[in-house]
């Protein structure tokens, strides 16, 4: 084939130190368009951000020079700084993530769960959240080591 053609879409979620409900919900919108704003920088254009007052869900296209890896690393490292504008000098992520393949075919429940975060978590913690995410994705994991 002469030309290198792919579409990637990864569910990302990260959440801030010891999951410490630190994002006011006025600054959300503002947060979540700057993660807009970096993807696009990096040609990983954003289908939707959302989140909560713990942590952030991030619907994006990969792009085909990018890793995962990299893509997080640049959206936190930015994103630390930003919030650590006058009012929470304080403010960290945790240092994991958690990115999870997208089909074509799911795009619009993912944007739906998303957008509705906030009234999902009245009833379900980040912590429950997750662990449905890595049973529902079959990821192996420890305990002791995911929410440190």
């Amino acid at each position: 084939m002469a030309q290198s053609l792919e579409k990637i879409l990864v569910h990302l979620i990260f959440s801030t130190k010891n999951r410490e409900p630190i994002i006011p919900a006025a600054t959300r919108p503002e947060l979540h368009a700057y993660i807009v704003g970096i993807l696009a920088n990096h040609t990983c254009p954003a289908l939707q951000v959302g989140g909560a007052a713990d942590h952030v869900h991030v619907l994006f296209s990969l792009a085909r020079t990018a890793t995962v890896a990299g893509v997080v690393e640049e959206v936190k490292k930015s994103t630390s700084k930003w919030m650590k504008r006058p009012g929470l000098q304080g403010f960290t992520w945790q240092a994991g993530y958690g990115a999870f393949s997208v089909g074509e075919s799911q795009v619009a429940a993912v944007v739906r769960y998303i957008q509705k975060q906030e009234q999902h978590h009245r009833r379900l913690t980040f912590q429950d959240e997750l662990r449905k995410l890595l049973d529902r994705y079959r990821i192996a994991y420890d305990e002791r080591y995911v929410w440190d």
